[in-house]
């Protein structure tokens, strides 16, 4: 009978052990920069959660830590996911300067002006060339915005010479060179530190696409909007990454692996390009709304804007030739990826 009765429970225990729902379950930590409302928010991180949610069977979930809310600053998300205090962020790199000198090939002035170009061309360029500037971090997912503009709030830029005396929030170490090559006083931050600095007067306006004005309210802080001519590659933009702790894909049983690779990579990439693409008409109907004033500059004018910006491709040729990449070849390869992918 203590045989017979020692075989039901080790039949039960094992029943129990393959069951469905005493397979592994893992939560990710999901930290970013955006609040709930952000257009980044609803349109890629909860759906991206509810996706592998659902294609899991409820065993990989996320716990989503929004606009900074696990702790830290935007610039150390980058090191949080490589050292495994969160299992997930999405970040710009180009908020820790000269981190990832790769990298910043896409955020160069006048290079894209199709965010899912920008995405596929990244993707294609960062695995090739930039995976040693994220050891222990696995990419799953990098693009650049759509087109950035320029949003003041004492004076209208037209041309090149509005830009002196006026203090301009740039989102990178690229971008900063640019306002400085321009003629205006970069002042570099994160998107969450904006609405602050243009209430204190810290900065006289900004660049941003227009994705994520709505979120922060900032079409209400600033009344001049400066746009560019759409044929031609925007003003500027800034690389994304979203990331995954290595140690923590690699913990996981093969078919939670398959669920992150099903839902990552190449695919990934464009969808969230298209995303951004999208994402710039409901965020200027705003500003219309509230009858803002809007100027697009013309092709003859951003002549002089590209003449002036001229030195900073040379000055990152030298700097990758310095780390002992070929500069040029890098730069010529990067264009040719996005010329590829806007046709």
């Amino acid at each position: 009978m203590k045989k017979f009765t020692g075989l039901l429970v080790g039949a039960a225990m094992a029943a129990v052990l393959g069951s469905p729902a005493s397979a592994q379950e893992v939560t990710l930590k999901f930290h970013h920069i955006w609040n709930p409302q952000a257009m980044a928010s609803v349109n890629v991180i909860v759906p991206w959660c509810e996706k592998v949610a659902r294609e899991s069977g409820n065993r990989l979930k996320c716990q989503i830590l929004p606009a900074m809310s696990g702790g830290g600053t935007p610039a150390q998300l980058v090191d949080r996911v490589k050292d495994g205090v969160d299992d997930l962020i999405i970040s710009l790199p180009g908020y820790t300067a000269g981190r990832f000198p790769s990298t910043e090939v896409f955020e160069l002035p006048f290079m894209c002006n199709s965010a899912e170009a920008g995405a596929r061309a990244t993707w294609d360029y960062m695995n090739k060339h930039s995976l040693k500037e994220f050891a222990g971090t696995k990419l799953l997912a990098t693009w650049v915005h759509d087109e950035g503009y320029i949003h003041t709030n004492s004076k209208q830029v037209k041309v090149l010479a509005d830009f002196k005396g006026l203090k301009m929030r740039a989102p990178t170490r690229q971008t900063n060179k640019l306002l400085a090559a321009l003629g205006a006083s970069p002042v570099g931050m994160p998107l969450p530190a904006i609405p602050d600095a243009v209430s204190k007067g810290t900065i006289d306006g900004f660049l941003l696409p227009w994705e994520p004005l709505p979120s922060l309210k900032l079409q209400e802080m600033v009344k001049f909007h400066s746009e560019t001519d759409p044929t031609r590659p925007a003003l500027y933009s800034a690389v994304f990454i979203f990331a995954m702790n290595q140690a923590k894909y690699d913990s996981l049983p093969a078919d939670l692996k398959k669920v992150i690779d099903n839902n990552s990579g190449a695919g990934l990439t464009q969808q969230i390009g298209k995303i951004w693409d999208n994402s710039q008409g409901a965020a200027r109907k705003l500003a219309q709304d509230r009858g803002n004033t809007f100027y697009m500059i013309p092709g003859s004018e951003l002549d002089n804007w590209v003449k002036a910006a001229a030195p900073l491709y040379e000055d990152w040729v030298a700097d990758m030739d310095k780390r002992g990449e070929n500069g040029k070849a890098l730069l010529a390869e990067a264009r040719e990826l996005l010329a590829k992918y806007r046709k």
